[in-house]
């Protein structure tokens, strides 16, 4: 009999346990599948496996173990609202996904699954620099209209639908990097599914910890699993969760099928391994984040600082509303500009200068010179990316170790 989460009191009970059943020579931890093939016990039932016929693998690229519990892991921990009330269906008739080799290869099997050539995709002017990019130079290679929402508030989506109604995806993310402004989700879910649209939300820097899209109407779900997921900076991968398994099962696949985003075995087996400490890891970046993000705020080198979870957040009433906690990223702007910027990063001691985050130490970057150096000055400043803004990823050391370096290195 198959597990159910509802069976499960706490997220940590779950993530230990849920798919962690039945495995080869009763290992306690699932096995590595880290093979390029499976046999079949004989043509018929290859041909059933190949087929879709019947449950197997045969092919690693299409499918593979240890894919299959990372996936079926992620769908359930952002659908946990909607399963935990549904314990006598399979959560597998509620919800599945795909994993990916890296968060990039998920974003773009999202968008490319949900749009087609000739068709209009409506999303916010900031996005993460690769999302921006992939949005800016190959969707329309490929016959995409992309639609920039520049005014990233409910009438501007609004205004954005009205002009574009035959629009079929709308692409949010919330938080976005770096600068940590929120998108109401319900909203646009509300409006994109008016006009017959779906709507995809890249959760990497919330996370299903502080926040699941799919209870406010999202159809779609991305994530970066290099991220918070798996947490320990050693794997790449990415993930695309949706409650409509049609897309899953229709376009979604053939994507991942045919462009070959595939991860590794080992990854992905690492990736779950990870999500076993993932809500006690998210607790503390929570608190140390709120912390950091408040002792910033107090110094007089420090400009603004942007924390949804700080009062002063402009986005900090919707934060309350959608968001159960406010994540581990932090970003401010340093009074000195980029010269300001980069004389921090060269300073830094218990902080690793890396443009990654998610990791369980502390991670800091500057975007201006950085991973935004290739976007045009004046759309990065029309972003809120502004030159002497610093984005850190604070980590689950001790909270004070993480201000005292930080204001040492503001002050050098």
């Amino acid at each position: 009999m198959k597990q159910h989460p509802s069976r499960y009191s706490g997220l940590s009970t779950f993530l230990t346990h849920y798919t962690e059943f039945e495995n080869a020579e009763n290992a306690h931890i699932s096995p590595i599948y880290q093979n390029s093939v499976f046999a079949f016990e004989d043509t018929d039932s290859g041909a059933a496996i190949a087929g879709g016929e019947a449950p197997g693998y045969y092919y690693t690229r299409l499918n593979n173990p240890n894919h299959q519990q990372l996936a079926k892991k992620l769908a359930a921990l952002e659908a946990w609202d909607l399963i935990r009330g549904n314990p006598d269906t399979d959560p597998e008739e509620i919800v599945g996904g795909l994993v990916f080799a890296s968060g990039m290869a998920a974003v773009t099997a999202a968008i490319l699954a949900c749009v087609q050539a000739g068709e209009t995709v409506l999303t916010q002017a900031a996005l993460y620099d690769g999302t921006y990019l992939f949005m800016k130079n190959l969707a329309p290679r490929y016959g995409i209209n992309v639609v920039w929402v520049t005014d990233n508030t409910p009438e501007g989506w609004a205004e954005a639908f009205d002009a574009h109604p035959d629009a079929k995806l709308a692409y949010v993310e919330t938080p976005v990097n770096p600068t940590l402004r929120l998108t109401d989700i319900q909203n646009v879910a509300e409006m994109a599914h008016e006009h017959g649209a779906r709507v995809a939300v890249d959760n990497t820097f919330a996370t299903p910890y502080c926040q699941r899209p799919f209870k406010l109407g999202a159809d779609v779900i991305v994530h970066s699993t290099t991220k918070y997921l798996s947490g320990h900076g050693q794997v790449l991968g990415g993930a695309v969760l949706t409650t409509d398994l049609d897309l899953l099962e229709g376009e979604l696949y053939q994507v991942y099928k045919l462009l070959g985003g595939t991860p590794s075995p080992i990854d992905t087996w690492m990736a779950n391994i990870g999500l076993k400490t993932f809500e006690l890891r998210m607790a503390q970046h929570c608190r140390n984040a709120l912390r950091v993000a408040r002792r910033l705020e107090a110094h007089s080198g420090v400009g603004r600082v942007y924390y949804p979870g700080l009062t002063s957040h402009p986005d900090h009433a919707l934060a309350r509303l959608q968001m159960t906690d406010y994540g581990g990223m932090v970003a401010f702007e340093l009074k000195g500009g980029l010269e300001a910027g980069k004389r921090m990063m060269d300073h830094v001691r218990v902080a690793t200068l890396a443009v990654s985050l998610g990791n369980v130490d502390t991670l800091v970057q500057h975007p201006a010179s950085m991973t935004h150096r290739n976007t045009p000055r004046e759309k990065r400043l029309a972003a809120g990316i502004t030159d002497g803004l610093v984005r850190l990823s604070v980590g689950i050391e001790d909270a004070e170790d993480i201000v005292r370096d930080l204001i040492q290195a503001i002050e050098a």
